[in-house]
């Protein structure tokens, strides 16, 4: 039981430590420049807690963009939360609802990843390890944003230090991890190259963000697919 204790899980987070660093930096930094307090930068983290659409919050900010909008907006972005969790639900079946709704309300693409490649390892992850994996990346982010935000008034030009590429850069490192402990290098190439081509063409009648979560459906189908067929 050692494996699956709340210390295990924050273990298991550090390797993601330096990349919510990054982004979380980021954030604060174009937060900042885009007229938003330390006070409401914090706040932003804490209640709503996700990187891109802190990003996009900020941006159209900056835009002068309505309330409604700005709502809108991140509630599309984010609806690829219900992929995420619906992927771990199985695990956590035994948990009544306010159990898992704790889980979820703290999940992340970034600890999505790393509980995914835990899984592909142990087939099973406790509840206490979750916990311990969620709330150190939920702190981590909120300084990271905290200290991007102070340094930030310094830095008025985010993109020339590549801070605009921390994000996907965090992404491809994890999809890197995960397809190195899967060791299904030739599937998950199909996969990869399927949700690529996918969202290429969705993007042409869609919305950036649906055209993500489209290809994450149609992609993980044929992953699936490919998994049964080999």
């Amino acid at each position: 039981m050692r494996e699956d204790s709340f210390f295990q899980g924050v273990k298991a987070c550090i390797p993601t430590l330096l990349g919510y660093l990054s982004i979380g930096f980021a954030v604060g930094v174009v937060g900042n420049t885009s007229g938003l307090s330390i006070v409401e930068i914090t706040l932003m983290s804490v209640l709503l807690y996700a990187g891109s659409a802190q990003f996009i919050v900020a941006g159209m900010i900056a835009a002068q963009g309505s309330a409604p909008a700005i709502i809108l907006t991140v509630f599309i972005v984010n609806l690829r939360h219900l992929l995420l969790s619906a992927a771990l639900s199985p695990y956590f079946r035994q948990l009544t609802p306010l159990k898992a709704v704790l889980i979820g309300s703290l999940l992340t693409d970034e600890t999505f990843g790393v509980a995914i490649n835990e899984m592909a390892r142990k087939k099973n992850i406790s509840e206490k390890w979750m916990h311990g994996l969620n709330v150190t990346a939920y702190l981590n982010w909120i300084i990271a944003t905290i200290i991007g935000a102070f340094f930030g008034q310094w830095i008025t030009n985010p993109a020339k230090f590549g801070l605009d590429f921390a994000l996907p850069a965090m992404f491809i490192g994890l999809l890197v991890l995960q397809m190195a402990s899967r060791r299904k290098v030739s599937k998950d190439l199909v996969v990869a190259t399927s949700a690529v081509l996918i969202v290429v063409g969705a993007s042409y009648v869609l919305s950036g963000s649906m055209a993500v979560i489209v290809a994450t459906v149609l992609a993980a189908t044929i992953g699936m697919l490919v998994e049964k067929w080999k």
